[in-house]
């Protein structure tokens, strides 16, 4: 995926962000007290903790071949997807939010399937993961309710809220509304254009994927892998809880906690959720009572795992994708 120049500056600029966040989350922190809890950290949970999460990197590989396969014949094999997917999170450690595109541009490269319906397969297996995290909030709010009121009484002022939102929703409403009527009369003088035409093929893909959960035969692994898939993120992240004495002894409820916050924080767009999520994830450990050296030495080894799996999984990835690619061109020439 090529990136032209104001690209490759917002690129800079949220590498710049996360590393200036993550420096100053960390430049208290000795050396010395991060390897003494490494030193301390048991490898044998953080590798059974590595391979559960495989587990549900392949399990999502298998949901989006679910979607991609549901009106059509051919089979997607899951290996494949799986592939695709790896590389997906590894462009998304130096772009962030490429790594949809990127996934989808591997598929389509590998299997010649089309670009515009596995991004809209994307969009909805996005949105399902974010239904799927605004239930997971919901419920650490029921279970742990008195710490998330707590927590937010300190970091917001409902009265201001409620009149900043009274105060700009008119604003928000015109904006809108002018937006709309600009695209539509454009939309009329266009639409015969080339660019237009390509945007309503694109579009129509798009939608076709969107609505392809409707058409996935098998609507019970649909459903249970997505349940499945952030049973095992929970899974996890106890795992590496368990592995290190600081957070060994933590609640069950309380993980939850810390597994939304850390949801939250790669949700923004930095590479990795590099800083966000180590502040997110130190934030809530410290509102449990732990140091807050404890929780950021936590939020780097958490995360760390993750990213060298990523990594290395990625780059294996990127290896089996040229030799398939290889061998077409070579059949085709």
């Amino acid at each position: 995926m090529k990136l032209n120049l104001k690209q490759w500056i917002q690129v800079a600029l949220s590498l710049i962000v996360a590393v200036w966040i993550f420096w100053f989350l960390y430049k208290d922190i000795s050396l010395d007290s991060l390897l003494k809890a490494v030193s301390e950290t048991s490898f044998l949970l953080i590798g059974i903790s590595v391979l559960v999460s495989l587990l549900g990197f392949w399990l999502r590989a298998w949901r989006w071949a679910l979607l991609i396969d549901a009106d059509q014949s051919y089979k997607t094999p899951t290996s494949r997807s799986f592939w695709a997917l790896m590389i997906g999170y590894m462009t998304n450690m130096l772009v962030p939010r490429a790594g949809e595109l990127a996934r989808c541009g591997v598929l389509a490269k590998t299997d010649g399937l089309q670009m515009g319906k596995l991004f809209g397969t994307v969009i909805l297996e996005r949105t399902v993961d974010l239904l799927f995290l605004v239930f997971t909030i919901f419920l650490a709010f029921v279970i742990e309710r008195n710490l998330f009121l707590e927590l937010f009484s300190e970091l917001v002022s409902v009265e201001t809220l409620v009149e900043k939102v009274t105060q700009y929703l008119p604003l928000l409403i015109g904006g809108l509304l002018v937006m709309a009527i600009f695209f539509y009369f454009a939309f009329l003088k266009y639409r015969e254009s080339n660019i237009f035409r390509k945007l309503r093929h694109f579009t129509r893909d798009l939608v076709k994927g969107i609505i392809s959960i409707r058409q996935v035969r098998n609507q019970s692994g649909f459903w249970g892998s997505s349940f499945a898939i952030w049973m095992i993120y929970y899974i996890t992240l106890v795992l590496v809880a368990w592995a290190i004495p600081s957070t060994a002894n933590l609640s069950l409820s309380s993980l939850l906690m810390v597994m939304v916050m850390g949801s939250i924080g790669m949700v923004a767009p930095v590479q990795g959720g590099i800083g966000t999520f180590h502040a997110l994830v130190a934030f809530i450990l410290i509102a449990y009572g732990l140091s807050e050296s404890d929780g950021k030495i936590f939020a780097v080894i958490v995360h760390s795992s993750q990213v060298l799996t990523i990594v290395v999984f990625g780059l294996v990835s990127l290896g089996i994708v040229f030799k398939i690619t290889g061998k077409k061109v070579s059949k085709s020439s």
